[in-house]
């Protein structure tokens, strides 16, 4: 697959992830009122709970005493990377990898702005284990890491590994 083609894969998953997380939001907001109800049991281990975080992702950094906009000013620098490593990614797992991420990053971003915290709903429970209450974006921004790392340590057909960083560390200073 071109580059290019890379490149769109990247984009539109970005987009998808951006459209899902936004509405998702909209509706918990508006649609639903979530936070005038504060939490609505939806299966006996899945509630939507209304939380605003002023953290980053699991609202980690919460305490970080730095505004919404140095938060977002951070991920705003970070989807700029992102978009550098795109144009530069050699398979679709990178190149859908690097869009959920970009795609949730800017999501984000865009609650920073609009609310000055992030819209936090989705909350996994079982007996009185309990997970971080997180949204559509983190969602996406998790999976997106996990397939990063997943293609890192997987082999690839048809290329010789030779092309990674940790490849070109360990033949430096061999002779070719």
């Amino acid at each position: 697959m071109s580059r290019n083609r890379l490149t769109l894969v990247g984009v539109l998953f970005a987009i998808l992830i951006l459209a899902a997380d936004q509405g998702s939001k909209q509706w918990i907001l508006f649609d639903l009122d979530l936070p005038s109800l504060g939490r609505v049991d939806v299966a006996p281990m899945l509630s939507f709970t209304m939380v605003w975080n002023r953290g980053v992702t699991f609202g980690l950094l919460t305490d970080f005493g730095g505004s919404a906009f140095v938060l977002a000013g951070v991920a705003l620098a970070i989807v700029v990377a992102l978009a550098v490593w795109l144009r530069r990614a050699e398979r679709a797992l990178v190149a859908a990898a690097l869009g959920a991420i970009a795609g949730g990053a800017i999501g984000n971003v865009i609650d920073r702005f609009r609310w000055g915290a992030v819209v936090d709903f989705l909350h996994f429970h079982v007996g009185g284990w309990s997970w971080y209450v997180f949204n559509v974006a983190d969602a996406a921004i998790v999976c997106g890491v996990v397939a990063l790392v997943l293609d890192s340590v997987l082999p690839h057909r048809g290329s010789s590994r030779s092309d990674g960083p940790r490849d070109r560390l360990a033949g430096a200073g061999e002779p070719r």
